[in-house]
């Protein structure tokens, strides 16, 4: 079967994210597939050898131990060797991929409900790129007579068992902080953690308790929450403010389903935007170099703090691409980050001898413990951290459950490649509330700068059947009154 059958037959999607459908979609012969796909075109590369070990980790899920086990089937039938490194967080398997050389696939969903999830394919290099993406596409593949039944599912139980638990992966990257940042750094903070049911819970404690701070658990659930770091939910913003309300914690943190994206929060209990905590990030840790997508705040350019800032399409595959491009030009470091808050690092940090080897995904306990430290060393609040920025703010938000199809449509429909025709109508579309259309962005969706600096940005999600919307204003109430406007005129597009 060819992969682009495989997509068709079974509705589960394949990008450079990975493969992501729904989990009763996401059966053991379609994870099985998939993974013998990935597998075959790094063979064909050159990349996997026979008897080669190949790591496996998942998130919390109840869909996402299955799914490992039929992946592990998958690499013990090529004649590999299955790491089973458990419930760990997505940089964490990364970071032990890239420590042994080896391919590794991590089972998540990462922030989307836990009626779906995925499986996110790294090469021994980091993440799959684009031109990876082609190749594992065109792989065909076969599924041994027998092993299936006809809904999908192995027809012996016992068919698909994990091996022994690998605990190394989750104890190098506990490690990889402690051994980095100064003993004791934190001292002296009180931190609340939002565990809900994020792979990053552990981690998190672990290493903020081994730097010096005060640790205090919450909102621990055995049930699987879609805690998105771009689109905050309501109820995470209220339970931010009500933990914060009493003065009891410097500062807040939690992350996705996967560990990859942060949520940190000030003293307030008010959750940073992730394109700022990106900022704040490079910052501390000195970097020359930034990349990061076209949505993110204008702040990163206007600040002065950095050499250079490459704007790519969003999605990390591009960001990684961008930096690599930084560094050819030999420019060091070079960080990349997201407007989700995933924060990447494209070269070695040095400091006091210590070093923090790259780690070219997205990871969230690095956002949360560099800003953490900055806090510290500037003697500032977090909620002062970014006083000194330029004020730029932004909002987002997303409509859920629209097909990507109409939103393409809808938005190819107002950028037609003439801008006189497709500023009139865009300016008849938003005109009334925001302005003169000075420039238009189509290098992902459609970014929309006005004459007053104002910016909206409306774009499909590459993930799911969902419609963003990204505002960029000088006051957050104002970010949020456009993002409002803008989640009300797109909704007219449903009809």
């Amino acid at each position: 079967m060819h992969i682009g059958d495989l997509m068709a037959a079974s509705g589960v999607k394949f990008g450079t994210s990975g493969a992501r459908g729904l989990a009763s979609d996401m059966t053991d012969r379609v994870c099985y597939a998939y993974t013998v796909g990935f597998l075959r075109y790094l063979q064909e590369v050159g990349i996997l050898v026979s008897g080669q070990s190949v790591g496996i980790a998942g998130d919390l899920r109840p869909s996402t131990s299955r799914i490992m086990a039929a992946c592990a089937r998958a690499v013990q039938d090529l004649g590999c060797r299955p790491c089973n490194y458990g419930h760990i967080p997505s940089p964490a398997l990364a970071a032990r991929g890239l420590a042994l050389g080896i391919p590794s696939l991590m089972v998540t969903g990462s922030h989307i409900p836990d009626d779906r999830n995925g499986i996110k394919f790294n090469l021994p290099t980091g993440e799959i790129l684009k031109q990876d993406e082609e190749g594992i596409r065109e792989q065909e593949v076969e599924c041994p007579d027998g092993l299936f039944d006809a809904s999908g599912a192995f027809v012996d139980a016992d068919a698909a068992r994990l091996p022994e638990l690998d605990a190394s992966a989750y104890r190098d990257y506990v490690a990889r902080y402690l051994d980095f940042f100064p003993s004791a750094c934190l001292a002296g903070l009180r931190i609340g953690i939002y565990e809900h049911s994020s792979v990053a819970r552990e981690p998190y404690a672990e290493v903020l308790a081994g730097l010096g701070a005060e640790i205090v658990r919450l909102g621990r659930s055995e049930r699987f929450i879609p805690v998105d770091t771009e689109a905050i939910r309501p109820e995470d913003v209220e339970l931010a403010l009500r933990w914060a309300a009493d003065g009891r914690f410097d500062a807040l943190v939690s992350a996705d389903g996967d560990g990859d994206r942060p949520l940190v929060g000030d003293e307030q209990g008010v959750w940073l935007r992730g394109d700022i905590a990106g900022v704040l990030c490079a910052r501390q840790l000195g970097a020359s170099g930034v990349v990061t997508p076209v949505s993110s705040n204008t702040a990163v350019e206007k600040c002065g703090c950095f050499q250079s800032v490459r704007r790519t399409r969003i999605g990390s595959p591009f960001v990684i691409e961008g930096m690599q491009e930084l560094l050819g030009q030999g420019l060091a470091p070079v960080v990349g980050y997201e407007a989700n808050g995933g924060f990447l690092l494209a070269s070695h940090i040095e400091s006091d001898g210590r070093r923090l080897a790259a780690l070219p995904t997205r990871d969230a306990v690095l956002v949360a413990v560099t800003i953490l430290l900055a806090s510290v060393e500037r003697s500032k609040p977090l909620s002062a951290l970014a006083s000194d920025l330029p004020q730029r703010f932004t909002y987002s938000d997303r409509l859920k459950d629209f097909p990507t199809h109409i939103s393409q449509a809808r938005i190819a429909a107002l950028v037609g490649g003439d801008f006189p025709q497709d500023k009139a109508a865009i300016e008849g579309l938003f005109g009334a509330h925001f302005g003169t259309v000075a420039g238009i962005d189509v290098t992902d969706g459609l970014r929309i700068t006005f004459d007053s600096g104002e910016i909206a940005h409306l774009r499909p999600s590459g993930n799911a059947p969902e419609l963003r919307a990204y505002t960029e204003s000088d006051s957050p109430e104002r970010a949020r009154e456009m993002n409002d406007i803008c989640m009300e005129i797109l909704s007219t597009w449903r009809r």
